[in-house]
C-alpha cells in the first residue's frame, strides 16, 4: 500500500484516530495514537517524536529523542477499538543520523535482510513460524512478602471434572496430552478460533489452518502463511495481538507464555525457514530429505549458535520449563526428517519451492524480528563456514540408552545460562551491524534483571521440599 492509498483509506473510512505501533526488545507491541487532525502524508517523512528512554532496555534519558517512521505497507483498521482508527506498524530511527535505531527490533531485522543480499549467499528468506498460545478463562497470581501463588481457571481443563458450574458440568474436555484433536464438545474453543482466523485474514494476514493443540485447558494453534522476515514478523505481532483481543472480547484470557502449568505441554514456536536466491530455492537439493549442502550447512550453524541462540528464541526464564523431555520439547540438538523429538525437522514437502527445514526450540514469547534474524544469521554462519551438521537423527531421542544420550548436545537448561553462551558466542550476530556489541550488552543486562528476580523470590515448591527440614 502506497502513502495515497493510506491517506484514500483514511477518507473513505471516516478514520478518527491513526495509531503508530512499534515493538520493544521484549517483543511487546507499544502505541501512541494521534487524532486524525494531526495525520497527513508529511508523517510518513517527519516521522512522530516520542521519548525512547522509558522502554526497556533501550537507551537513558540522554539519548532519549526517538522518531517512529511509519510503514505505509503494514496499514490496516483496527477490529477492536470503539472509534475508527488506522494501524500503522514503524521503524523507530535515531533522529541524530536518520538511520534505524540499532536497538529497535523492527530496524534489526531489516539489517539482517540487507546482510543477507550483501553477503551474496541469497537473496530472500522466507519465515513460516507457528506460535502456540493457551485460552484460560481466568487467572490468578500474586507474588508478595506475605505469599505467592498461581491460579488457573478454566472449564476445558481436566482438573476441572469434579467442579460445579453455572449450567452444569459437560464433562466433555480434553484429557493431560489428550486435545490433538477432537470434536467439539471435546474442543471447545472453535467458534473463538474461527473468530481470530477471520479477523486475521480481514487484516490482511493468510490463515492456513487453525485447531486445538496437544495440552489440556485450552492449547490451541493458529497456522499463517510464510512470508519474508520482516513482514512475517509483522504478521506474528499482529497474530498476538488479534489472538489476545479476541479472547478478551469473548470474557476469557490467552497468553503465549510458553509454560503456564505443570504436568502438560508447553507452547512452542516452531520456525520454518529457507533462503532463496533468484527465484531459486538453495534449500533444495539431492542430500539426505530432499536438501541441499547450503540447507545442510544453515542447519548446522543453527545447531553450533543454538545455545546462543537460546538466548533470543527462548528469552523468558519460563521458557526453560518448557525445554525439558517427554513433552514434545525438543532438547536435543539434532536433525531429522519427520522425527519430531529432534531440535531440527525437516518437513516431507512434495515440491522443492517448499522444501524448508524447521527450528523447533523456539518459543512464542520470542521476538519475532529478533529470533527470525538471530536464525538467519547463524544459518547464514553456518553456510560460510561449511559446518556439517553431521549424520541425522532416526531413532526416538527421549529414549535413547545412557551412552548414546550423552554424545548429543542439548539446549540450554537455563535463561542464565542462554546468557552466558550468548555474551561467549556473539561474532555471528555482529556480522554486517546486524546485532551490535551494545545491543548483546544491553540484552543481557535487561534479561538478567528478570533472572534476578526469580531468583530472589521464594517459590511455593521450596515450601513443600524445605519448610520441614
Amino acid at each position: 500500500m502506497s502513502v495515497a492509498n493510506v491517506m484514500k483509506l483514511v477518507a473513505e473510512n471516516d478514520i478518527k484516530f491513526v495509531d503508530f505501533r512499534f515493538t520493544d526488545t521484549r517483543g511487546k507491541e507499544q502505541h501512541v495514537t494521534v487524532p486524525v487532525s494531526h495525520f497527513d502524508e508529511d508523517k510518513f517523512t517527519e516521522g512522530h517524536a516520542f521519548d525512547g528512554s522509558s522502554i526497556a532496555g533501550w537507551k537513558g534519558i540522554q539519548a532519549s529523542d526517538m522518531q517512529l517512521m511509519p510503514d505505509a505497507s503494514t496499514a490496516y483498521i483496527d477490529p477492536f477499538f470503539d472509534e475508527p482508527t488506522l494501524v500503522l506498524t514503524c521503524d523507530v530511527v535515531d533522529p541524530t543520523d536518520g538511520k534505524g535505531y540499532d536497538r529497535d527490533p523492527r530496524s534489526l531485522a531489516k539489517r539482517a535482510e540487507a546482510y543477507l543480499k550483501s553477503s551474496g549467499l541469497g537473496d530472500t528468506a522466507y519465515f513460516g513460524p507457528e506460535p502456540e498460545f493457551f485460552i484460560f478463562d481466568s487467572v490468578q497470581w500474586d507474588a508478595t512478602m506475605g505469599g505467592s501463588f498461581v491460579k488457573i481457571n478454566s472449564e476445558e481443563a481436566a482438573w476441572s471434572s469434579g467442579e460445579k458450574f453455572e449450567g452444569g458440568n459437560t464433562g466433555h474436555r480434553p484429557g493431560v496430552k489428550g486435545g490433538y484433536f477432537p470434536v467439539p464438545p471435546v474442543d471447545s474453543l472453535h467458534d473463538i478460533r474461527s473468530a481470530m482466523v477471520l479477523t486475521l485474514e480481514e487484516l490482511g494476514v493468510p490463515v492456513e489452518v487453525h485447531h486445538h493443540e496437544v495440552a489440556t485447558a485450552g492449547q490451541c494453534e493458529i497456522g499463517t502463511k510464510f512470508a519474508t522476515l520482516t513482514q512475517r514478523a509483522d504478521w506474528t505481532q499482529i497474530l498476538k495481538y488479534v489472538v489476545t483481543n479476541t479472547a478478551h472480547a469473548y470474557g476469557k484470557t490467552a497468553t503465549f507464555m510458553p509454560k503456564p502449568m505443570f504436568g502438560d505441554n508447553g507452547s512452542g514456536m516452531h520456525v520454518h525457514q529457507s533462503v532463496w536466491k533468484d527465484g531459486k530455492n538453495l534449500f533444495a537439493g539431492n542430500g539426505y530429505a530432499g536438501l541441499s549442502d547450503f540447507a545442510l550447512y544453515y542447519i548446522g550453524g543453527i545447531i553450533k549458535h543454538a545455545r546462543a541462540l537460546n538466548a533470543i528464541t527462548n528469552p523468558g526464564t519460563n521458557s526453560y520449563k518448557r525445554l525439558v523431555p517427554h513433552y514434545e520439547a525438543p532438547v536435543k540438538l539434532a536433525y531429522s526428517a519427520k522425527n519430531r523429538s529432534a531440535a531440527i525437522r525437516i518437513p516431507f514437502v512434495h515440491s522443492d519451492k517448499a522444501r524448508r527445514v524447521e527450528a523447533r526450540f523456539p518459543d512464542p514469547i520470542a521476538n519475532p524480528y529478533l529470533a527470525f534474524s538471530a536464525l538467519l544469521m547463524a544459518g547464514l554462519d553456518g553456510v560460510q563456514n561449511k559446518i556439517h551438521p553431521g549424520e541425522p537423527a532416526t531413532k526416538d531421542l527421549y529414549h535413547l540408552p545412557p551412552e548414546e544420550d550423552a554424545l548429543i548436545p542439548t539446549v540450554c537448561s537455563s535463561l542464565e545460562q542462554a546468557l552466558e553462551y550468548l555474551d561467549k558466542d556473539r561474532e555471528f550476530l555482529t556480522r554486517g551491524g546486524v546485532f551490535t556489541d551494545d545491543w548483546i550488552d544491553s540484552y543481557i543486562a535487561l534479561k538478567m534483571e528478570e533472572v534476578t528476580k526469580l531468583r530472589q523470590t521464594p517459590h511455593p515448591v521450596e515450601f513443600g521440599l524445605y519448610y520441614s527440614c
